[in-house]
């Protein structure tokens, strides 16, 4: 079996690299952002770098289509079984894309999340075949959630 952990850069790749004990007697790869903070990835596992995507550029929407079009391109030369993911941003196309080509969608709602949801997090929820939460604070937003601590 195959896995795809995919996150933003920053604490949700911290929290993403978290989940690595668990997924480490499986083929798995990351998908994260560009950035400083993930270089030193790609000396210890297989990464694909997508465009870091923020709301508030002016590039958001070439980004954001330049992430769709990488993340397709990963989903079919990869074929992972299940994606993992911590959000955000430019995460949710390879989600999207993956659900609608039959993968299985676990999503960890971020750690910082203790009263209210993140917008991945609401938009993955709708979809995702598990959903985790770290607070239980949170599950008057995700009913469906599952609580199981958190990953620190």
């Amino acid at each position: 079996m195959k896995i795809c952990l995919v996150s933003s850069t920053g604490g949700h790749l911290n929290e993403l690299k978290k989940i690595i004990p668990a997924v480490q007697n499986y083929e798995f790869f990351f998908v994260t952002e560009q950035s400083q903070m993930s270089k030193e990835l790609k000396d210890q596992f297989k990464v694909y770098y997508l465009i870091q995507q923020e709301r508030k550029n002016i590039r958001f929407l070439k980004n954001m289509i330049s992430n769709i079009f990488k993340s397709l391109h990963i989903l079919i030369k990869e074929n992972p079984k299940v994606i993992i993911s911590t959000g955000a941003g430019a995460v949710f196309p390879i989600c999207l894309l993956g659900k609608f080509f039959g993968k299985k969608i676990v999503y960890v709602e971020s750690f910082a999340k203790v009263n209210s949801p993140s917008l991945t997090g609401k938009l993955v929820y709708t979809f995702a075949d598990e959903f985790y939460i770290q607070w239980e604070s949170l599950k008057e937003f995700y009913p469906k959630a599952k609580y199981r601590g958190s990953l620190y």
